[in-house]
């Protein structure tokens, strides 16, 4: 059933208040179907987890918000496990519930926002760990002939938050399931990225299993990036650059405690929120909209900002970081 003027504040972790222009609920893939099949040659949007998404307007094409649920475990044999997970499951409870069976791969993404369908469109990652590294194909309904298409992960084209539906395949499918293959022992653990490491000593664990990895990723994250249910927000707002070499190094040389990641013998990665920290964005508030005070990297709706507002302010810390460190900072969330 398609609903009219809905209001989006509850769908989006942001809590933007637009409106939906028209707004429906898909539980299954045939309503899904059926949905498409009754309102043709339109554009729809797509609504997940409403976590990666930055809302400045009202939305005049349908809103199409999918509840697709399910995992199953499709194949295994002693060392490997291939588990398929649908697209509306929450990823942080799918995490846990692969750790809660000791499958290995996922727990460095613990306590990410958003739901499964939204990771192979981002290639979500964290603290090492992306999620190319464990997806073997995701299920896509195409739009436009309604077959539902398998992309293995090289046909997703995965790159740095980007994937193919980023790019050329963008707004022609709809994610309904991701497949994972996942370790049941001789777990490969990634401990040296970001303070897991740190964290896992405050712990008092000198032989981490994959669910302590999981514990330290949370208590970390914990610490420095808000709740949305407390305090709006989209998790990263920004990428962290990739630079050439000789930028890097001529930067290094003007700010030496600079942090870095080496990315081959032409690139470095350099940290988002060292920058916007630098040029002292971190705590800024503008009204309601506002830089978190423990994470530079996240954008944060006080209450009642509007999307605009955090849009601009998006824009302002993106002028100010190029033209004082030569690097433009390229938006994570999908602003719409």
């Amino acid at each position: 059933m398609i609903q009219e003027n809905i209001s989006l504040k509850p769908y989006n972790t942001f809590g933007i208040d637009v409106q939906a222009n028209r707004f429906a609920q898909a539980n299954s893939m045939e309503e899904l179907i059926q949905l498409i099949q009754t309102t043709p040659d339109q554009t729809y949007f797509i609504l997940s987890g409403g976590s990666n998404m930055l809302l400045t307007q009202d939305i005049e094409n349908l809103v199409i918000k999918l509840n697709l649920k399910g995992i199953e475990i499709v194949a295994e044999n002693d060392d490997y496990v291939v588990v398929e997970a649908s697209a509306s499951e929450v990823w942080h409870d799918f995490v846990q519930w692969t750790l809660a069976r000791d499958f290995g791969g996922l727990e460095n993404l613990s306590l990410i926002p958003g739901h499964v369908g939204t990771t192979p469109i981002q290639n979500i990652g964290a603290y090492g760990v992306e999620i190319k590294d464990t997806m073997v194909r995701c299920k896509a309904l195409n739009i436009k002939t309604l077959e539902i298409e398998e992309f293995t992960n090289a046909a997703c084209q995965f790159d740095y938050r980007e994937s193919i539906f980023k790019k050329e395949a963008k707004d022609q499918y709809i994610i309904l399931s991701a497949t994972y293959k996942l370790t049941k022992r001789n777990h490969v653990l990634h401990t040296n990225y970001g303070a897991i490491t740190k964290e896992l000593e405050t712990m008092g664990v000198t032989t981490p299993t994959i669910q302590d990895i999981s514990h330290a990723v949370i208590a970390i994250r914990s610490s420095k990036l808000p709740n949305p249910t407390e305090l709006g927000n989209s998790g990263s707002f920004f990428k962290n650059p990739v630079v050439s070499n000789e930028l890097f190094e001529r930067l290094q040389a003007k700010y030496p405690t600079l942090p870095f990641y080496p990315v081959n013998d032409a690139y470095t990665k350099i940290p988002a929120g060292w920058l916007i920290e630098t040029i002292g964005y971190k705590g800024y508030r503008i009204g309601d909209a506002g830089v978190h005070d423990k994470q530079a990297l996240v954008l944060v709706n006080y209450g009642k900002a509007q999307g605009i507002e955090l849009k601009k302010l998006s824009e302002t810390i993106q002028n100010e970081v190029f033209n004082i460190f030569n690097i433009h900072l390229e938006a994570e969330v999908n602003i719409f």
